[in-house]
């Protein structure tokens, strides 16, 4: 099989389903910034040796594709007329809440924050800076999204409960790397 098909030369795209839509759509726009959000969490899974946190970080690659696999679905074909999910995985409050046990779980481990932390603490921390940065782009290309066609609220919910979540794994990663964290101080400014 080949990988090039030639039918996306013209600026357009397949949804799920068949529609066709330009590549710069809104849901095009949302899918694709799933993808790269999913890339970069690669990456920094790739510097990253604990096997708890890589762990947490596949299945949180495993979820992006089933929010990805949701955000290439229209929504007049996502259910079939019996109300079924045309899809077989679909993201529910059990991985949302997934998310927050990892949180707790980090977080008890972790200094309470007095300052916003300005994205550092090491090459894996920063790599996981990146990833909540992309997410939180993500998590708008969802909202933008359902302005304009609606989408199920777990999708928003779980992109940012996700942020968060890097958020608390960055701060984790500089402590178990011994990395300094930077601080915006505005009282205290770097000179």
């Amino acid at each position: 099989m080949k990988i090039y098909t030639k039918t996306g030369d013209k600026g357009e795209t397949s949804l799920y389903g068949g529609t066709r839509v330009s590549k710069a759509a809104a849901r095009v726009e949302s899918y694709g910034t799933l993808d790269e959000l999913n890339a970069f969490i690669g990456l920094a899974k790739a510097e990253i040796s604990d096997e708890k946190v890589s762990s947490q970080l596949q299945k949180i690659q495993f979820d992006l594709f089933t929010v990805g696999s949701e955000a290439t679905t229209p929504t007049d074909k996502m259910f079939l007329a019996n109300g079924k999910s045309r899809l077989d995985l679909l993201i529910s409050e059990e991985e949302i809440m997934e998310l927050e046990r990892w949180m707790d779980d980090l977080d008890a481990e972790l200094e309470p924050l007095q300052f916003f932390i300005l994205p550092s603490g090491g090459k894996a921390a920063a790599s996981v800076h990146v990833c909540r940065t992309v997410c939180r782009r993500a998590e708008r290309a969802m909202v933008y999204l359902n302005e304009t066609e609606e989408v199920r609220p777990e999708l928003i919910k779980y992109l940012n409960r996700l942020s968060d979540y890097l958020f608390i794994l960055a701060r984790y990663i500089s402590k178990i790397s011994g990395e300094k964290e930077d601080y915006w101080n505005p009282s205290a400014r770097a000179k």
